[in-house]
């Protein structure tokens, strides 16, 4: 029987899963109190964890009898795999689990942004009517949305984008422009430069890395089309966020939907208050109750597989 440590939170249902047939400490708390971690990471066999946990360092030395890391979700920036891979631990992330959870945001937050529409409930309600600066929006159909990574995430998002009308193009740095899966999803290979210049909504899928740090900067959002939407799912340092809030507020860009941050919590940002135009929310765009149950059930299966 193994000892599974669950630091973060985890469906219940696949909680109790693991639960008959091994022994399981369950306390999505104790990512906060370091020490306890370390304390109980010292007896586990398996460490589940979601994106706050670190697994390097100290917790990572404190490893001593794991065989598996289960990452409740795709992004391993949080794990030194090579670390992992060389003390002979296991690195499994729920690869595909949340893409229909990251696509459905997306596409809502290009609508959203597009449209313009969506924040005038105050004003309205307050006796205003801003019908004329609210009816210049911009249909999604015919809309030319530029995805920039086309792994599952990107795939899924194509496939919704297309179902609205838009015309879809993709630049993925591992693929060939005339990789089979653009013609088999019916989506445009592009370069980089050429995206960023006609796309209408730009959608971020790659992982961070140092080709991919500051990969939006002040220069890059400089060459978007005017008043283009950009949305960010993947993670921070990619995106420059002072840079999108001056160009939110230059009208350079149209809208931007900022779900991943340098630093989570976002600590108070001035830059990013009354900023026009920008959608931010604290990190869930894989997260629903969908795919949370898709992505523990997914690991706790893969660990029970590891041990059976």
């Amino acid at each position: 029987m193994a000892r599974i440590v669950i630091c973060e939170f985890m469906d219940e249902r696949a909680v109790a899963r693991l639960e008959a047939a091994h022994e399981v400490l369950y306390d999505p708390q104790l990512v906060g109190d370091g020490a306890r971690l370390r304390a109980e990471a010292a007896t586990a066999d398996v460490l589940v964890v979601r994106n706050l946990t670190q697994v390097r360092g100290e917790l990572l030395a404190a490893l001593t009898r794991c065989k598996v890391v289960g990452r409740l979700g795709v992004g391993l920036d949080n794990i030194d795999v090579p670390a992992c891979e060389a003390r002979g631990i296991k690195v499994i992330p729920a690869t595909g689990a949340n893409a229909l959870s990251v696509a459905e945001y997306v596409i809502a937050s290009t609508m959203l942004l597009l449209r313009g529409a969506f924040a005038s409930s105050a004003a309205v309600a307050a006796g205003q009517w801003p019908r004329a600066a609210l009816g210049n929006g911009r249909e999604t159909a015919g809309q030319t949305l530029g995805i920039i990574g086309f792994g599952s995430i990107g795939q899924t998002t194509a496939r919704l984008a297309r179902g609205l009308g838009m015309r879809v193009i993709a630049y993925d740095a591992m693929l060939q422009r005339d990789a089979p899966v653009f013609a088999q999803t019916g989506v445009e290979g592009v370069g980089l430069d050429e995206l960023v210049r006609n796309a209408d909504a730009i959608t971020l899928h790659v992982p961070l890395l140092d080709t991919t740090r500051g990969l939006f900067n002040a220069a890059r959002i400089g060459e978007m089309k005017k008043g283009a939407v950009l949305i960010n799912t993947s993670r921070g340092h990619i995106v420059d966020i002072d840079a999108v809030a001056a160009a939110l507020r230059t009208g350079q860009l149209g809208g931007a939907a900022i779900d991943v941050f340098d630093v989570e919590p976002l600590p108070v940002s001035p830059s990013l208050q009354d900023c026009p135009n920008l959608l931010l929310t604290p990190h869930i765009s894989g997260v629903s109750t969908q795919s949370n149950e898709r992505v523990s059930v997914m690991i706790a299966d893969k660990v029970l597989e590891s041990f059976s």
